[in-house]
């Protein structure tokens, strides 16, 4: 999963993180309520979209080095 993203295209990277930011509400609403399986799958989706953020970070330094 860590290296499955980085043959994404910009859009496709910010319509993954916009997906997983989704899901992770919803999951931290599922705890709340108590009706989870499996609570370290949190820690997973946070570092998921960490990884998504940084490599969308990446592309945006990119481009702004190219335009120079």
């Amino acid at each position: 999963m860590k290296n499955s993203f980085k043959n994404l295209s910009f859009a496709e990277l910010k319509a993954k993180r916009d997906e997983l930011k989704k899901k992770y509400m919803e999951f931290r609403f599922k705890i709340v309520i108590g009706h989870v399986d499996n609570p370290l799958q949190r820690r997973t989706m946070r570092r998921q979209i960490a990884r998504l953020n940084t490599l969308i970070r990446e592309h945006e330094i990119a481009e702004q080095k190219a335009a120079k």
